[in-house]
């Protein structure tokens, strides 16, 4: 089966790992970097592919099969729509774009030229997410009444050197707390409602360093979600999951599920219940679901190659993604106006 010959375009920390994790993957192949920096030219010539310094120049030299994009969340638009005009299906990387209404502009676009579109909310390909749906779905934990979920670990002083990173938009909540909220959307359901408040007492800069969320999902169930990048904790994906190598992991846990038969664990896949008796003063049990320990962005290579053939549909697609940044959007109005906020309202 040939491999499909997919670009990198933006040569930064999680482009740098696309790049390097296609040699792992089964169905793709990396085709080029572009990046309009010097430094991407080594790394390109490392990987033994041409270095770009521009979409147009990539295009010129000959158009890829589909393409990573990996740049700036700014530069996610611009990117994204010549990439599309080109006809190239494209993983954009989260989120899908810094504002919901050009978000729409690109999953439009996709729609009109008939472009394969993904948004790069990889946990979603993690073998245990997928095992975590099939459970919720097959009634394991019965009918979903309540969620919680923990973000809480310490950034380095040294992280917010860079301007933007003390910038509204780039705190916990737009910057890290997107793919939690995408899981919950695809585990539990869509989010029907949000309330939030947000702090920045502990280093006073423009964006948050702490929140707190209320959800209401469509189908009744509620969740919470707490937030912070300035507490020493090990509870957060990051920290839990072992899913990048970079973070040293913690085994503790992050989200909580819970149900009218039971209670599920993540990242540990633990399965709380009493074996049908549903009463307080009886021993609750444990059981451990089975997981297999694939890295998920190597995975979601292989979908996006699968997808790029035509022979499946995206797991995350660039309207998924805009679903995920209606949320976010939501939480950041509900914690400036101080009421609830409907995500998908007028959508």
């Amino acid at each position: 089966m040939a491999r499909a010959r997919i670009a990198v375009i933006g040569a930064g920390v999680i482009g740098r790992r696309h790049a390097a994790l296609m040699a792992r993957s089964a169905r793709g192949a990396l085709a080029c970097i572009a990046d309009p920096s010097d430094a991407a030219a080594p790394l390109a010539a490392a990987l033994g592919v041409p270095h770009h310094r521009s979409i147009d120049a990539m295009l010129a030299a000959g158009a890829p099969d589909g393409a990573i994009l990996a740049t700036p969340n700014a530069l996610h638009l611009d990117g994204g729509l010549a990439l599309i005009a080109a006809g190239i299906p494209a993983l954009i990387e989260k989120p899908l774009a810094v504002e919901v209404a050009d978000a729409r502009r690109l999953v439009e676009a996709a729609a009109a030229a008939g472009v394969a579109l993904m948004t790069g909310h990889h946990r979603r390909h993690n073998p245990l997410i997928a095992e975590a749906k099939a459970m919720i779905a097959r009634g394991d934990i019965g009918v979903p009444v309540s969620v919680h979920g923990q973000f809480w670990l310490a950034k380095p002083d040294a992280y917010f050197e860079e301007p933007w990173r003390r910038a509204p938009g780039a705190g916990p909540v737009f910057m890290n707390l997107t793919h939690d909220i995408d899981l919950l959307r695809h585990l539990v359901g869509e989010i029907a409602e949000v309330q939030a408040m947000t702090a920045n007492r502990v280093r006073a800069n423009p964006v948050e360093d702490a929140a707190v969320i209320l959800l209401r999902f469509e189908n009744g169930a509620l969740g919470a979600m707490n937030v912070s990048d300035a507490i020493p904790a090990p509870w957060s994906w990051e920290m839990t999951a072992a899913e990048n190598p970079a973070y040293p992991a913690t085994g503790a846990a992050c989200c909580h599920i819970g149900g009218t038969l039971g209670a599920l664990e993540l990242p540990s896949l633990k399965l709380w219940h009493d074996e049908g008796r549903r009463d307080w003063m009886t021993p609750i049990v444990a059981r451990m679901a089975p997981r297999a320990h694939e890295d998920p962005l190597v995975r979601q290579i292989d979908h996006f190659a699968a997808v790029i053939a035509g022979e499946a549909a995206p797991l995350c697609s660039g309207r998924e993604g805009l679903r995920t940044l209606e949320v976010l959007d939501a939480i950041r109005r509900a914690a400036q106006t101080g009421r609830p906020v409907a995500p998908h309202a007028g959508v």
